[in-house]
């Protein structure tokens, strides 16, 4: 007997974000953590994590940003803002990426922006060596 399923006729469940929360600055995990608070851990880990480098993670998880390492700086700024935006979109929690500023050192750029969720809007900055 085989079943049969509807492809046509399905709803999609939204999943809870209910987590462990990483204590980034002990460098431990500590408790539990859910909504907001898991969605700025998530996109700090999305921000930290290279794309492609890592087998563990699906490719459209993380963000491309070792390649900038040589680059002319204006290149590398309106890159950090486009391959930022890409990679934060993939999670559905996520509306927007807008508002962005950028400190220019000698050897980095410190990218600040905003990014609309579902949850009200996080204020968010990387460092980007290149």
């Amino acid at each position: 007997m085989m079943t049969r399923i509807d492809l046509i006729n399905f709803t999609m469940v939204e999943q809870p974000s209910y987590t462990h929360k990483l204590v980034i600055e002990h460098g431990r995990v500590s408790d539990m953590t859910d909504q907001r608070d898991a969605l700025f851990q998530a996109i700090y880990l999305i921000l930290n994590v290279e794309r492609y480098a890592y087998p563990i993670y699906s490719w459209r998880y993380g963000v491309e940003l070792a390649d900038l390492i040589g680059k002319p700086k204006d290149y590398a700024m309106s890159e950090i803002k486009r391959r930022i935006t890409e990679a934060l979109m993939q999670d559905d929690r996520i509306t927007a990426v807008d508002d962005w500023s950028f400190e220019s050192g000698r050897k980095s750029v410190l990218a600040n922006f905003k990014v609309y969720t579902i949850y009200g809007d996080l204020e968010v900055t990387k460092e980007v060596e290149f």
